[in-house]
């Protein structure tokens, strides 16, 4: 026998939840309405799940089983919160939300008037295309939710394709962080390395970083801090010097806003490096001194 279908409701269509809808629509889930305020994301909505209606939340909330929140983080509390105001919320109604940043806690209000709530938060950029839905497969996902609604959140995450990973309440932030240290910061240091490349003429600088680029990101994710190489952990000092020099130059002609403070980044990644480094502690004392003076002498 099927399991029974939900009537979900959509509240955020934007890159996540458009898609997220879509992929639960795949399964015989029917979307119930869709919330969406800007252009794109009523543009998206139209694509990600065409034929299902542009409503007002307090529509969706009265004809949903289940809602699925995919809101920028700071707009969730409130809305949590709008929502219970309203005295629309049926006894027994699944809430999720997909912010990483949170629990289920920040639903409260939402529990306090009968639903079941959950996170699921799907470890994955999203484009707001249908080239996300292939992507889903495989992808690990977040889940926090009292201990009864687990097996519920995990059933919709393997309906989705993902693989649920069960964070607890607390630990929300500590997880969200890692997640965005490890793809937004990356972001910012490869289009660094992209601008300065560019500024020494090099043409389609993120293909002359490809290989070196890919080869270190799977190294690093098999081994961890033992996929080190440069002249940090070999103890180059000089090299170092170097690079500070070119690097505070670099700094020195371009606008802040257009590489920000490619130095300052070098010297707390490095500094980051050096405490992974197995260096006498000569070469390291020689490194941890270049990385402190501001500006770094060329003598080194």
């Amino acid at each position: 026998m099927n399991p029974p279908r939900l009537g979900i409701g959509v509240i955020g269509a934007g890159r996540v939840g458009a898609v997220l809808g879509a992929a639960l629509r795949a399964e015989g889930h029917a979307i119930t309405g869709a919330y969406a305020v800007s252009d794109a994301s009523r543009e998206r909505a139209e694509a990600l799940l065409p034929g299902v209606p542009l409503l007002d939340v307090p529509a969706i909330v009265e004809r949903s089983e289940m809602l699925l929140l995919a809101v920028p983080d700071d707009q969730l509390a409130p809305l949590a919160a709008g929502i219970a105001a309203t005295g629309l919320v049926p006894g027994g109604q699944l809430v999720a939300h997909t912010s990483g940043r949170y629990g289920a806690e920040v639903l409260a209000p939402l529990a306090r008037a009968g639903s079941a709530t959950l996170a699921i938060h799907p470890a994955m950029t999203f484009t707001g295309t249908r080239t996300d839905l292939s992507r889903l497969v495989g992808c690990p996902m977040g889940i926090t939710a009292a201990e009864e609604f687990l097996p519920v959140a995990a059933a919709l995450v393997v309906e989705m394709g993902g693989e649920a990973v069960v964070i607890a309440e607390g630990d929300r932030p500590l997880y969200h962080a890692a997640l965005a240290h490890a793809a937004n910061h990356l972001v910012v240091l490869v289009d660094q390395s992209r601008q300065a490349l560019a500024r020494l003429g090099i043409e389609n600088p993120g293909e002359y970083l490809r290989p070196l680029l890919e080869a270190a990101l799977d190294e690093s994710l098999r081994r961890g801090s033992g996929a080190l190489t440069g002249p940090v952990v070999r103890g180059d000092a000089g090299t170092v010097a170097a690079h500070l020099t070119a690097l505070a130059d670099l700094d020195a002609t371009a606008a802040p806003v257009e590489l920000g403070d490619v130095g300052g980044t070098y010297r707390a990644l490095a500094a980051a490096a050096l405490a992974r480094a197995r260096l006498p502690e000569d070469a390291r004392t020689r490194i941890r001194e270049l990385l402190e003076e501001n500006p770094p002498r060329e003598d080194a």
